[in-house]
């Protein structure tokens, strides 16, 4: 029971800290012994690119979208921008109507964004297509800092950083999901300089065209699910800090919650199709990064923390280390239980907006996991509120 125990712990702290550690001790041996190309070398790469936008009934935000996609620095004549709005009832052709240069794809049946992305692939000629949501906010140079890394040809998707918009008097779910994405990009920047970032996000996102495969209308995670399954062939997924994608955080931590339960889901069904692309014999060091970053995290922590618990309980007369690791974890989960009370309350205490947020998205991976085996999750699905963004 003992060993069990200890076992649980450490890959707690592998999964949450460890990686990291481990993970910058060895980009700082390849540093030393490898010379990293800059990408500035890449800055005259400029292929023709297709910006593709998936939405649904965001009339409201499309506008200042479109606004914020024809500002980006790229040639007006190497760029083409897509809005695919499959299934919108909203006056969405009302303001597309402005913008003449801007493509859009329509068709009454909502299939989801999976199927939406899947079909407008089809119409698609360019030999870059970029991805982004439609209540998100590109930074100037973003494509160009995105397709710069397709002069390399073992490269087959790049990512984009995803980055929360956070005041001083957020409360725990936007601050909590902000200092959350500001850790994942650490360890992306780092995955993808060691060999290969483990996923991209949806929110900005580029494929070579002729790797995309069509998904599943099911599928829930489709960024992630294409850009594993691209570097299941051999090629690399880059990150790329410098195209970022601002985002406005949730409107509540129960609006994050739901947001995250179907990530969760998403994550333990891209585990269940991914079982047998990502091999430790076909490609370890992918393997070994993609276990660690995702793996423990959607599949085994969640539920090594109850273990850990209920073991800890178990040990309390082995010794005093027993009852001063139960008095840690109290503390932590009671931090967790004032966050909640806190946030009902509209108070800002953002010293417990980490536990808070720790254990809202571990909650959530379980509730995943419920909801993955029932296994009536759609494609299409209600999206979570968040604050209300603007193009500025």
């Amino acid at each position: 029971m003992e060993i069990l125990f200890w076992v649980c712990l450490f890959v707690i702290f592998y999964a949450f800290i460890g990686y990291g550690i481990l993970l910058t001790l060895m980009v700082r041996i390849k540093r030393r012994f490898m010379e990293i190309p800059s990408p500035g070398e890449q800055d005259t790469f400029l292929p023709h690119v297709s910006l593709v936008i998936p939405c649904y009934n965001e009339a409201d935000i499309i506008r200042d979208k479109v606004l914020n996609s024809l500002s980006l620095d790229y040639p007006r004549d190497k760029f083409e921008l897509y809005f695919i709005t499959d299934g919108s009832t909203d006056h969405f052709r009302e303001v597309l109507e402005e913008f003449p240069n801007v493509v859009l794809l329509h068709q009454e049946r909502r299939g989801g964004k999976t199927a939406a992305e899947n079909r407008a692939m089809t119409l698609i000629n360019t030999p870059i297509v970029v991805f982004s949501d439609a209540n998100t906010f590109l930074n100037h140079d973003s494509i160009k800092n995105i397709v710069r890394h397709f002069a390399d040809p073992a490269v087959g998707c790049v990512s984009g950083e995803k980055r929360v918009r956070t005041e001083h008097k957020d409360e725990a779910s936007t601050a909590g999901e902000g200092m959350y994405w500001k850790y994942e990009s650490y360890l992306k920047r780092l995955d993808s300089e060691l060999y290969s970032a483990v996923g991209a996000a949806g929110e900005l996102v580029a494929f070579r065209s002729s790797l995309y495969q069509e998904l599943p209308e099911d599928t829930l995670l489709d960024d992630f699910m294409q850009s594993m399954l691209i570097a299941s062939k051999g090629y690399k997924i880059v990150y790329e800090p410098e195209a970022y994608a601002m985002e406005e955080g949730s409107a509540s931590v129960k609006e994050e919650l739901k947001r995250k339960i179907r990530i969760g889901a998403g994550g333990w069904q891209s585990m269940y199709r991914l079982f047998d692309k990502i091999t430790p014999w076909k490609q370890p060091t992918l393997y070994f990064q993609y276990l660690s970053h995702r793996v423990l995290r959607w599949a085994v922590t969640p539920i090594l923390l109850v273990m850990v618990f209920i073991l800890n309980l178990l040990l309390l007369s082995e010794g005093t280390i027993y009852t001063f690791i139960l008095n840690a974890q109290v503390l932590f989960y009671l931090a967790a239980g004032l966050g909640y009370l806190m946030e009902t309350r509209k108070l800002r205490w953002k010293f417990l907006f980490i536990p808070y947020y720790f254990c809202v998205m571990n909650f959530a991976v379980l509730m995943g996991l419920f909801r993955f085996l029932e296994g009536n999750q759609k494609g299409a699905w209600e999206k979570a509120v968040r604050r209300k963004a603007s193009f500025q």
